[in-house]
C-alpha cells in the first residue's frame, strides 16, 4: 500500500532531511530530480520508426544518493517504505517478489555489463508525485532518475543520450518489455518550456516553443494501473513487425511502418490480408503525419488544430490500434465534449494509465467537475486530474 506524501516530504529539502533521520549523519548525500512526461502526440510509433512529440512535465520522481563504506546497494522509499538490500558483486536478476527495486537493478546490471565498477557501495531515498503505471511514465523516470545519480555520484561521466539508451536497454534485456525509446529519451533530455520533435529511427531531434497562451494541458488519470509487461503492448509491436516483413517481401521495401508515405498505403494494404495489420499500419502510417501537422501547428500558434490532431489521435489509437479500452475512452470523450477543450486523447501505452486534455485555464475548474462527473458515472470510482506544465529533464538539485 502506497503511503501519501506531505507537502513536506515532497520537496528535494524534505527528502534530504528524511534521508538523514533513516541512514544516519548530516552530509555527503545529494539529491536529484527526475521528470514524468507527457507525450502531446504520436502514440505507439516510437518503436515503428515514427517522429514522437514529447515534454518533460513539472511531476518529479527525487533521488537522495550517498556511498556506503561496504558493498551493498541499498533502497528505501517513501510512498513504499521499506529497505531492500543486494549486493553489488553478486547477480543482478528480475525477481517478481523484488518490484520497483527491479527497475533500479537492471539499470546495475546494464553498467556491469559495460564494464563500469562501483568503488564502494550506496544509500538511496526516493520520494514521487508521479501516478505509478498512469501512463506519464514512472517507471522510465525510476530508471533515468537512478541512472543519472549513480553516473553522478561514481564519475561514469554518461551522456544523456546513453542514459535513455541504457534505460531503454534494461526495460529490453532485465525487465522483458520491448518499449520504445521515447519516454527515456525526453526525460533525459527535456528543457523546460519546450517539447522534442524526435526521430526515434535516427534519434535525430529539436526542440520547439512550447506557447499555449491561456491554455493547459490536464492530465486525467483512470486510476486503473497499466503494466506494460503484462499488458498486450508486445503484442501490438510483434504484429507491426509481422506487417513490416509482409510489405518488404511484397515489394516495399522499408525499414519501419513509419516510412511508409500515406499515398503507398492503399498499395500496402493490398498486399496485407490479415485485417488486424492492416489496422496496425494505417494508424502508424497516419499518426507518423499527425505528429508532423501538430508540429507545425503549435509552432504556428493554431491551438484549434492542434486539439482537433489530439482527437483525431484518439480515435485511431481507439479504431485502428486497439489500446484504449473503457476507462480512456470514457475520459477522452467526455473531455472532448467540454467548453473550453480543444482536443483530448489517451497518452502512454494504453490499457488504463492517462489520457490528456488541452483545456483554456478559465475552464479548468468546471472541466474537471464535469469529467469527473461523466467518468465515476460510467465506470464507478473516480479518476485523477493535474494541470500541468513543462519542466526540465534529469538533474542535480542538491
Amino acid at each position: 500500500m502506497a503511503k501519501s506524501l506531505t507537502d513536506a516530504e515532497y520537496t528535494a529539502e524534505g527528502l534530504l532531511a528524511s534521508f538523514y533521520k533513516l541512514y544516519g549523519g548530516s552530509d555527503g548525500a545529494h539529491v536529484y530530480s527526475s521528470p514524468a512526461r507527457i507525450n502531446i502526440i504520436g502514440e505507439h510509433i516510437d518503436y515503428n520508426g515514427g517522429k514522437v512529440f514529447p515534454a518533460a512535465i513539472d511531476r518529479s520522481l527525487f533521488v537522495a544518493i550517498r556511498k556506503r563504506a561496504d558493498r551493498k546497494a541499498v533502497y528505501d522509499d517513501i510512498r513504499f517504505p521499506g529497505r531492500l538490500e543486494f549486493d553489488l558483486d553478486g547477480e543482478f536478476k528480475f525477481k517478481k517478489e523484488d518490484g520497483y527495486a527491479n527497475y533500479l537493478n537492471g539499470i546495475i546490471s546494464q553498467l556491469l555489463s559495460r564494464g563500469l565498477r562501483f568503488d564502494a557501495g550506496f544509500e538511496i531515498l526516493m520520494a514521487s508525485n508521479i501516478p505509478a503505471g498512469g501512463g506519464i511514465s514512472s517507471s522510465s523516470a525510476l530508471e533515468c532518475g537512478f541512472a543519472w545519480a549513480v553516473s553522478e555520484l561514481f564519475g561514469f561521466g554518461i551522456s544523456r543520450k546513453d542514459i535513455a539508451l541504457l534505460g531503454q536497454q534494461s526495460e529490453h534485456e532485465f525487465m522483458g518489455v520491448n518499449c520504445g525509446i521515447m519516454d527515456q529519451f525526453i526525460i533525459a533530455n527535456g528543457k523546460k518550456d519546450t517539447a522534442m520533435m524526435l526521430d526515434c529511427a535516427t534519434l535525430d531531434f529539436e526542440y520547439a516553443p512550447l506557447v499555449l497562451g491561456d491554455y493547459r494541458f490536464v492530465v486525467m488519470n483512470t486510476n486503473k494501473v497499466r503494466r506494460l509487461a503484462d499488458s498486450k503492448y508486445n503484442e501490438r509491436r510483434s504484429q507491426c513487425e509481422e506487417a513490416l516483413k509482409i510489405l518488404n517481401e511484397g515489394g516495399i521495401k522499408i525499414n519501419s511502418l513509419c516510412e511508409l508515405k500515406s499515398e503507398l498505403l492503399s498499395k500496402a494494404e493490398e498486399l496485407i490480408s490479415d485485417s488486424i495489420l492492416k489496422k496496425r499500419v494505417r494508424h502508424c502510417v497516419s499518426e507518423n503525419e499527425r505528429v508532423i501537422a501538430s508540429a507545425a501547428a503549435l509552432k504556428n500558434g493554431n491551438l484549434e488544430k492542434l486539439g482537433q490532431l489530439l482527437n483525431a489521435s484518439h480515435r485511431s489509437l481507439k479504431e485502428d490500434y486497439e489500446v484504449t479500452g473503457k476507462e480512456l475512452d470514457t475520459l477522452a470523450f467526455a473531455a472532448q465534449n467540454e467548453h473550453g477543450c480543444l482536443g483530448a486523447r489517451m497518452t502512454g501505452a494504453g490499457f488504463g494509465g492517462c489520457a490528456i486534455a488541452l483545456v483554456h485555464k478559465d475552464a479548468l475548474d468546471s472541466f474537471i467537475k464535469n469529467v469527473q462527473k461523466a467518468y465515476t458515472k460510467e465506470i464507478g470510482y473516480e479518476a485523477g486530474f493535474f494541470a500541468c506544465s513543462s519542466g526540465d529533464g534529469v538533474s542535480r538539485v542538491i
